[in-house]
């Protein structure tokens, strides 16, 4: 398909915004963008009018678990460890078709409010590169590894997870990619997680992993697998085992020390933080203006249903241009262009899709098409300012993915919405009352 977009605001990057702007898609693939006049050298190409929009990059949720919309309120004002033995206990119960449907649930929700591509962890993760598949939208998928030392457990995992690779990594024209998701250092031995990295390499794919989420993971990891940390940090033993490198998706770290930061930075691990989420468990608040001040590559997530209860990725840039503010006691930390570009070109880098995060030649042509005719985005003088402190999820009107409409004036294109939410309420309510 051949399109040009009119918008009011073509937010090319958080530092490039064109007003009165025009985007040319063909196929998969934007290849021009530029003031308005631009249409004129495309007469042929079907016209997508919206000078009521702000186009934006479709934005990147750099971590979540998809599925676990399944249990969105379930176990809310919660201390973690009474959090994850009520969702375990829930997850133990899971069947394919539950991972489906709550995929599906949670694809429609990020469609619809402007996210087109997401990092997930989770289970039966051949379902979920079906619902992707299915509903349009961009994934990577990685199955989770628990393997607590148990060495046949852990051959077991890496088997499914390459197994998985090869039947679904760049499915889906390539919307589907695949990384190996090991849960934690306290959850996978040192030994597990560098066959992990040996296969990593080996498919030349990303790792995904839980790090430094909570205070007291070191004194856990210890416990599981004798580290003999000797008060060194789960990042400094991960380091001193030869595991970090730039394919490393680290997620969360919350509770890092300057010398963390530095070895991140050192070693070009990608960072994943979910400020929603780590409020919403107490878990403790991320040092992300003190990685972004030190290069590392932090980019936006909101963790799963279960501990945020959304997944709306405009919620997570407010949250994270507020957080610091208030906590800093400066005004000017993670300033609205940095919250933008943690949810859409820093985000790409973190998962390693480079052809993703902004609207320039050459890059692939997922764009969000963000309606401004509201009483909340009226009048309105700085875009990527209205991004981050004015709008939420619900006023996105039109997404497309690979060059593909997906939504369409607030309607999925795709599957059958009300069939979904359907099947999501039935399957949820199965799911709680089933027994172990």
């Amino acid at each position: 398909m051949e399109w040009r977009v009119l918008a009011r605001f073509v937010v090319q990057s958080p530092e490039r915004v064109i007003k009165n702007g025009c985007v040319i898609v063909e196929g998969d693939r934007i290849i021009d963008v530029g003031k308005e006049e631009l249409r004129k050298k495309y007469p042929r190409y079907e016209e997508i009018d919206a000078r009521d929009c702000i186009a934006i990059p479709g934005l990147l949720n750099a971590h979540t678990h998809a599925a676990m919309t399944l249990m969105r309120g379930v176990a809310d004002d919660m201390p973690l460890d009474d959090w994850l033995g009520k969702i375990w206990q829930i997850e133990g119960r899971l069947r394919r078709r539950d991972v489906y449907i709550g995929t599906m649930l949670a694809c429609l929700e990020m469609v619809e409010s402007g996210t087109t591509c997401f990092n997930d962890m989770y289970f039966y993760m051949d379902a979920v590169a079906d619902a992707v598949e299915k509903v349009g939208i961009r994934g990577v998928v990685s199955s989770v590894f628990i393997e607590l030392g148990d060495e046949e457990r852990g051959e077991r995992e890496l088997r499914e997870g390459e197994k998985m690779i090869r039947s679904c990594h760049g499915k889906a024209d390539g919307r589907i990619t695949c990384a190996l998701g090991p849960h934690a250092p306290y959850t996978c031995s040192p030994d597990f997680l560098l066959k992990v990295k040996e296969r990593a390499d080996r498919y030349k794919i990303p790792i995904h992993i839980h790090l430094a989420e909570t205070r007291d993971e070191p004194e856990k990891a210890n416990k599981a697998f004798k580290l003999g940390l000797n008060g060194k940090s789960l990042v400094e033993h991960l380091d001193d085992i030869g595991f970090l490198y730039s394919n490393v998706i680290a997620v969360h770290c919350v509770w890092l020390k300057d010398k963390d930061i530095a070895i991140l930075a050192r070693r070009k691990v990608g960072v994943a933080s979910n400020p929603v989420s780590n409020m919403k468990l107490a878990d403790g608040i991320a040092p992300v203006p003190e990685m972004l001040k030190k290069g590392v590559n932090v980019g936006l997530g909101t963790d799963g249903a279960a501990s945020n209860n959304s997944l709306d990725m405009f919620e997570g840039m407010k949250t994270v241009a507020l957080i610091y503010k208030a906590l800093r006691d400066d005004p000017t930390v993670v300033a609205a262009p940095e919250a933008v570009g943690m949810a859409t070109v820093n985000a790409a880098n973190v998962l390693h899709l480079k052809d993703l995060g902004a609207l320039k030649g050459g890059k692939k042509a997922d764009l969000v098409l963000v309606g401004l005719k509201r009483a909340g985005l009226t009048p309105i003088h700085d875009p990527i300012s209205h991004l981050v402190y004015a709008a939420r999820g619900s006023d996105v009107k039109t997404v497309m993915v690979d060059g593909k409409l997906v939504v369409e004036n607030r309607k999925v294109l795709t599957v059958d919405e009300e069939r979904i939410l359907d099947e999501a309420q039935r399957v949820s309510e199965d799911l709680l009352k089933r027994k172990g």
